[in-house]
């Protein structure tokens, strides 16, 4: 039998990207590309998740080329010969199972540590050095430093466009090096990038202007932000659908084209007197295209449910509520995370109304690469 998704299956289009659905892989690091080049394992992971109907891959974060951007073992770069033709492979893969792919670009900023590949000696860069509101950590980034990441951003997208990939996304989330910038806590510069909002926004608007100014007017881009952190679960950057318009604003002006809105549970409002989630609200006052995401197919939240939970397995949720949430416009294209991770078939088993023969998220299954 197969269940009425609904929006799900509509297909999508922005400038020259035409998705068969509105579903997409969420960005999972997975450390599994030894020597930061993605190898064959990796496009059959990418390519399986194809196959099996996802209508946009977004990639485990790849690392800009800045000599601070990595901050974990074997994560994939996006620079060099030896990666990117790596990557070329995936991108072939991938369009050959008929699916479109991004690039989630990344720099980790402080969470780095010296003694972390690939050279043990570099030292994390962030905002203010602080990893975490009073934890120093790494060394304040100067002008020329700005410069340097805002370049690495635009190469890396420039190469994505050359390589086929069909759009890109810029990491600006979960307390990494562009969300130490937005977020009050890690930024404490009495320059032109701290302070107000404005002036903490002027770091990211400035990648995504750079990347613009690289892919041209007709190249999607993708901006992914979140309220919380991995410092601060509770964190805000915004208090208000105010606020939060006023964060925005600036972005589109710079040219995100999407906005990914990170949370743990897509089923939770955002603001008192609305039901509207972070991805809703920022759809409604961006009038951008926005992607949800945030324990699809499951009964707990990621951090709860594969880092803090004894349980080996994670139950399985309906998507009732997802569909419905689609059916009202409150966002475009929903991301799903560690349900695609554990079964490459979940969205063909999800659509056939075989939703019993979907393997349940594992934690063990972080260990493999299937």
């Amino acid at each position: 039998m197969t269940m009425n998704l609904g929006p799900l299956f509509d297909p999508f289009e922005l400038y020259n990207l035409k998705l068969r659905n509105r579903v997409a892989m969420a960005p999972m690091t997975r450390n599994f590309s030894p020597g930061n080049v993605p190898g064959e394992d990796v496009v059959s992971y990418y390519r399986r998740r194809a196959e099996n109907g996802v209508g946009l891959l977004i990639t485990e974060g790849t690392t800009v080329n800045h000599p601070g951007a990595n901050g974990y073992p074997n994560v994939p770069a996006f620079h060099g010969d030896d990666a990117l033709a790596g990557w070329k492979e995936v991108v072939d893969a991938v369009h050959e199972a008929g699916g479109a792919i991004f690039p989630q670009l990344w720099h980790v900023g402080s969470v780095r540590k010296e003694g972390t590949e690939p050279d043990p000696s570099v030292p994390g860069y962030s905002p203010s050095g602080l990893f975490a509101p009073g934890k120093p950590n790494g060394k304040a980034m100067s002008k020329d430093d700005i410069d340097d990441v805002i370049t690495a951003f635009a190469d890396a997208a420039q190469d994505a466009k050359a390589l086929g990939f069909d759009g890109v996304e810029i990491h600006g989330a979960h307390g990494y090096l562009l969300d130490q910038f937005l977020w009050e806590g890690t930024n404490q510069r009495e320059d032109e990038y701290g302070g107000s909002m404005e002036n903490r926004l002027r770091f990211v608007v400035e990648i995504v202007e750079a990347v613009r100014h690289r892919v041209g007017p007709d190249y999607p881009i993708m901006l992914r932000f979140s309220q919380w952190k991995q410092q601060d679960y509770e964190a805000k950057l915004v208090n208000s659908p105010e606020e939060l318009e006023a964060f925005l604003a600036p972005l589109v002006e710079a040219g995100v084209d999407i906005f990914h809105a990170s949370t743990r549970r897509f089923w939770e409002p955002e603001f008192e007197g609305s039901n509207l989630n972070l991805a809703g609200w920022t759809q409604k006052l961006s009038g951008k295209p926005t992607m949800s995401v945030g324990s699809v197919g499951l009964t707990e939240d990621f951090i709860s449910g594969t880092f803090a939970s004894k349980k080996e397995a994670v139950e399985q949720a309906g998507i009732d509520e997802l569909v419905e949430r689609m059916s009202n416009h409150e966002f475009e294209l929903i991301a799903v995370g560690r349900a695609l991770l554990q079964d490459p078939e979940w969205l063909v088993k999800v659509k056939e109304g075989r939703i019993g023969e979907v393997e349940p998220f594992a934690k063990k299954s972080l260990a493999k690469l299937y």
